[in-house]
């Protein structure tokens, strides 16, 4: 009876150990992030790992899905060979779908703007985004389908925005009205996506707890910063606060959306 009652024990408190685990988020460098579920499931967003801000020596014992927001080889990276490592499902436009399993991924979720779709606890819905598309192969840019953003919600914690790479748009008023994320990650560099001033504009448009500065600082060219952010930010009365992470950073979602 004894050992049964402590088996009972242990197991109540594994239970409660499980469920008491909070989400994390972790910035890879460039628009490269690990979001880990409260339930230990890994899904990669944007998968470029060996950026030039990625942290050293990244590795994964396992994978349970892979996000990509558009064909650019910056953000596709080396999602191919994780999603065949890991027997990892990448959601993605179809035709970016298309284009994986000629290179050997087995296994692929279709997504386009306002469809949802599902890995273990954790739904993701796509969201438009203002930019193109295109998967290099040898000579060619083959068509990878709409550029797309991703909206990534868990019952108890709060919900992401990833802007992809994107300008500003008017639709970010509706992505606030109907998913309200509280933690949005959004591009700064400019060049090929929006720079600080539009990106102020931007997080005055989702009204957001915290915004990510991204996509910045990689290469010469997307030179933003997130003090401009800053600036402009405050220039517009926005009141989110703006979170610099350090790749290979770890903070729990819940601690970021609580930062004042």
């Amino acid at each position: 009876m004894k050992r049964f009652s402590i088996a009972i024990l242990l197991a109540a408190s594994m239970a409660t150990a499980s469920q008491a685990a909070e989400p994390t988020l972790k910035w890879l460098g460039h628009a490269a992030f690990q979001y880990t579920t409260g339930g230990g499931k890994i899904i990669l967003i944007d998968p470029w790992i060996t950026n030039p801000k990625a942290p050293k020596g990244i590795s994964f014992t396992h994978i349970e899905g892979i996000l990509i927001t558009h064909g650019h080889f910056d953000h596709v990276g080396e999602a191919f060979d994780l999603s065949k490592k890991f027997n990892a499902p990448i959601v993605c436009s179809m035709e970016l779908a298309d284009i994986a399993m000629k290179h050997g991924v087995t296994k692929v979720l279709h997504i386009y703007p306002s469809g949802s779709q599902t890995i273990g606890e954790v739904t993701i819905t796509a969201v438009e985004a203002v930019h193109a598309s295109s998967y290099k192969e040898g000579d060619n840019d083959l068509y990878a389908g709409v550029p797309m953003g991703f909206v990534i919600s868990e019952a108890g914690a709060p919900t992401i925005y990833h802007a992809g790479d994107t300008g500003v748009f008017s639709g970010m008023s509706l992505i606030a009205e109907m998913y309200s994320p509280q933690i949005a990650l959004l591009p700064i560099g400019g060049v090929y996506t929006m720079k600080p001033a539009e990106a102020a504009v931007a997080a005055r448009a989702l009204r957001a707890r915290v915004i990510i500065p991204m996509h910045y600082g990689t290469f010469p060219a997307i030179s933003g910063t997130p003090a401009e952010l800053e600036k402009e930010m405050k220039r517009l009365g926005v009141l989110s606060k703006v979170i610099v992470m350090t790749p290979g950073q770890d903070m729990t979602t819940k601690e970021l959306a609580a930062i004042k």
